[in-house]
Order: structure tokens, then sequence, then C-alpha cells
């Protein structure tokens, strides 16, 4: 089950990437928050459609849980509307392992700490070669989109001999 979980998770992180790529283009043509605006808009929509069909049913309700609880939701605004801005400028790649690199610190400091209710998992070399490991891909991944300078031209190719 472990498995299967890790390779949804993978998936999921696919598909984050070409919801990137397809914000990306859309806010070129429509703008940025009307780009948010519609993804949400669907989300809310299909979500909506999920719960009326399949959810079941729970114990608690949105306005029984901790109201801290509730800003979850609130954090997918920033990220949607910066993937936009950020795909058209840095592309997917760059935008994406740049989110992947940020989710990986908060989630180790998360861990560690035993923030939000979560288990504490102890900081280790491993998690922060993990860390390491990650910024060297971002920083490679940036780099490759970086055109390389041209070279100076020589005497021979300048037509001096």
């Amino acid at each position: 089950m472990t498995l299967i979980m890790i390779m949804l998770a993978v998936l999921a992180g696919a598909v984050l990437s070409m919801q990137a790529a397809i914000n990306g283009r859309l806010g070129q043509s429509v703008g940025v928050l009307k780009s948010a605006f519609l993804t949400f808009f669907l989300g809310a929509l299909v979500t909506a459609l999920l719960i009326l069909f399949f959810a079941q049913p729970m114990s608690a309700t949105l306005l029984s849980v901790p109201k801290w609880q509730l800003l979850g939701a609130l954090f997918g605004v920033p990220y949607i509307i910066i993937m936009v801005l950020a795909v058209q400028r840095i592309g997917t790649a760059v935008a994406t392992v740049a989110v992947i690199f940020g989710q990986l610190a908060m989630s180790v400091l998360i861990d560690s700490f035993g923030w939000l209710g979560n288990a504490e998992i102890p900081f280790s070399l491993n998690r922060a070669l993990a860390l390491l490991c990650l910024a060297v891909a971002l920083v490679l991944i940036y780099r490759s989109n970086v055109p390389a300078k041209p070279r100076a031209e020589t005497a021979s190719e300048a037509g001096g001999a």
C-alpha cells in the first residue's frame, strides 16, 4: 500500500506540472487572475460533485474544526498565482523544482518540530542530503535555461587570416 501511495503522489506531482504549464499559457492569453479564478472555480465545481456523490459522512463539519485548519484552503491561491506568473518567465521545470524544494524544506521543518499536529520525525543526515541534492538540481535546471554567453571572435573567425 505504501508503494501505491508513493506512485500516486508522483502522479499528483506530474499532474501539477501539467497544470502549471497549461495555466501559464492560459495566463498569457487571458491574464493571471482570470486563469487562477478558472482553476479554482472548476476545481470547486468538480470537488462539489465529488462530495455530493462520493463523500462519506464525517463527525466534524467545516464549522466545527479548529479555525487554523481552514487556513490550508488559502494557501492554494498564492501557489496558483505564483505558478502562472513563474512558468511564463522561468519555465515549467524551474518553477516546479523550486516549488518542490520549498515543499521539501517546509516539510522537513514540520516533521522535525512536529508542527501542525504531526508526529515529530528527527532531522537527519539523509534529510539534509536530500535538501542539498534538490537545491543542486534547482541550480542545474535553472542554469540549463540560461543561454550560453557568446564566445569572443578570434582573429581567424573575424576574417583576419
